[in-house]
């Protein structure tokens, strides 16, 4: 790799100038009540939301890896980043219904609609999820990207993104965030858009990356028989995942929450969606076009996961690779701060206001920048650990979700278009659902010192995407079968949280939160991802 050059520090140097000049001016204005600093107020317009959901998504982990995946023969990986028409369905299925209950979370509308047992559960259980996995990884991963891109030690790389991430996050709450998003979310798009197209006029074009791959490298649908990649499988588990993710998971959904009515919310996911359909052409690309110029004899590198810092390297003019390190460093500012805000707040809102209720707003906030720093510092002294784990636990902790997913996608689809479920099935389809997941995550990583041919063998082996696609159905089963055993709660209980039980007023009030125009950019997204799937085929 070549290291960066004076014009390229200077590109840098006016990035981080801009993202703090925002945040400055963001953490000037004064953050009263848990609203103003969890959810910014709820006055934030759509452009804003959709930048803020696209960016929350994309972490410099999530960038290597995507373009590792187009370098290492993982283009069925692809379907995950082409989820844009299950982010519209944050904004037309679930959002008309958090808002209309005003929630700051999700565990507190699992309370809203069945008890505050649910709530509890979903809260500690995702606490320790972010914790454990996204902070970890992101700022692993991230301090990798940081010291190979500016040619520092790992470890002062990782604690000056933590600690600047961290700074203006504890200090500005969820205005800072989003606003500096924003931002980070043009930087990222101009930067990597430049390396693609300079990256195809290197290689020759799309034909020649064809040719010299061959057809059969781009499709991304193998045969139900293939053992990493079932394709209906494929497709089931990774529905389930991103509603999950999409729709359920207080990372995503926060940012939804923050703008200022219905309309304006869902705008902010079909934007969200809308940009969501450039990571294959952003990151996966790039990492096929590295491979092909290898393959070519034009680039060299050891690992799928340096195909993208590589290309970027080689290919870009001095300045244009300092913007893209830019976008890379923005990808990673904006994971860390997204959940950095969503543990403070699942932590403030949902388990020190429901221990001490009578709290007064403004130390609500300190509670909530203290619980941000620590969440910070924890993340700090995982990065140890997250060094000496195994390569296999490693990639686990990417494909976790498919074992984290299906209770809790179950349980919020039942929960909206099923009246019938009640507290009791939700509360043993949680808990017994977590008991499943993290059981197959023992037995898989004690596979080998399991005897072959036995159920127990059986259940850690088979494809993961196997697994969650029969793991969704029961718990499905499940949370049906204990509601059936218990009463039904009563329409009172169930007003406006359900699609059975919306009122005319709700209807009406829905129906004039969106127009043509809405309805018409929804259903071009959805035939874009459509057409996605049939040009990798």
């Amino acid at each position: 790799m070549k290291s960066l050059e004076s014009l390229d520090w200077v590109f840098i140097g006016i990035y981080f100038a801009i993202l703090f000049g925002v945040a400055i001016w963001v953490i000037l204005k004064k953050n009263n009540s848990t609203e103003d600093y969890f959810l910014a107020g709820r006055n934030i317009g759509w452009f804003v939301v959709g930048a803020s959901i696209f960016a929350s998504n994309i972490g410099s982990e999530h960038v290597v890896g995507l373009a590792g995946a187009g370098a290492g023969d993982k283009i069925p990986m692809l379907i995950y980043e082409i989820q844009a028409w299950v982010v519209l369905l944050l904004g037309w299925v679930f959002l008309p219904f958090y808002a209309r209950s005003g929630v700051f979370t999700m565990p507190e509308f699992l309370e809203k609609r069945f008890n505050a047992k649910s709530r509890w559960f979903l809260s500690v259980v995702s606490l320790i999820a972010y914790v454990l996995t996204k902070v970890s990884v992101t700022i692993y991963a991230g301090g990798i990207v940081v010291a190979s891109l500016l040619g520092i030690n790992f470890w002062v790389g990782a604690l000056a993104t933590v600690i600047l991430t961290g700074i203006y996050t504890v200090l500005g709450g969820m205005r800072a965030v989003i606003y500096t998003e924003t931002l980070q979310t043009i930087v990222l798009v101009l930067g990597a858009a430049a390396l693609t197209w300079i990256g195809l006029e290197a290689v020759g074009g799309w034909g020649e990356i064809q040719a010299t791959l061959g057809p059969d490298y781009l499709d991304m649908w193998r045969p139900n028989s293939d053992p990493d990649f079932p394709w209906l499988p494929l497709f089931i588990t990774s529905t389930i995942a991103g509603i999950w993710y999409w729709c359920t998971d207080q990372y995503i959904v926060q940012r939804a929450l923050t703008a200022k009515n219905l309309k304006e919310g869902r705008r902010g996911t079909i934007f969200g969606a809308l940009l969501k359909l450039f990571p294959v052409l952003l990151f996966l690309v790039p990492g096929i076009i590295a491979l092909t110029l290898k393959m070519k004899g034009e680039l060299e590198w050891d690992t799928p996961d340096e195909a993208f810092p590589v290309l970027m390297s080689n290919l870009l003019p001095s300045g244009l690779r300092g913007l893209v390190a830019a976008g890379l460093l923005a990808a990673l500012m904006s994971s860390l701060a997204s959940v950095f805000n969503s543990c403070s707040t699942l932590f403030t809102v949902d388990i020190y206001q429901k221990l001490r209720p009578d709290t007064p707003q403004k130390k609500l906030v300190r509670i909530g920048r203290v619980a941000t720093v620590f969440v910070v510092i924890l993340g700090i002294f995982w990065i140890p650990i997250m060094q000496n784990i195994s390569g296999v636990l490693y990639e686990y902790l990417q494909s976790v979700q498919s074992y984290i997913a299906p209770p809790i996608t179950a349980v919020f689809l039942l929960a909206i278009f099923f009246k019938r479920i009640n507290s009791q099935g939700a509360y043993t389809t949680l808990v017994v659902g977590f008991i499943v997941g993290m059981l197959r995550v023992i037995l898989e990583l004690q596979s080998d010192n399991l005897a072959e041919g036995t159920v127990i063998h059986t259940l850690a082996t088979v494809n993961f995407l196997t697994f969650s696609a029969w793991f969704f159905l029961f718990c499905i089963v499940l949370a049906v079968s204990v509601s059936l055993a218990y009463p039904a709660q009563t329409e009172a209980e169930l007003a406006g949280l359900t699609y059975n039980t919306l009122s005319t007023e709700d209807k009406a009030s829905n129906k004039t939160s969106f127009n043509w125009k809405d309805v018409t950019i929804s259903l071009v997204i959805v035939a874009i991802v459509l057409w996605v799937m049939y040009f990798f085929s």
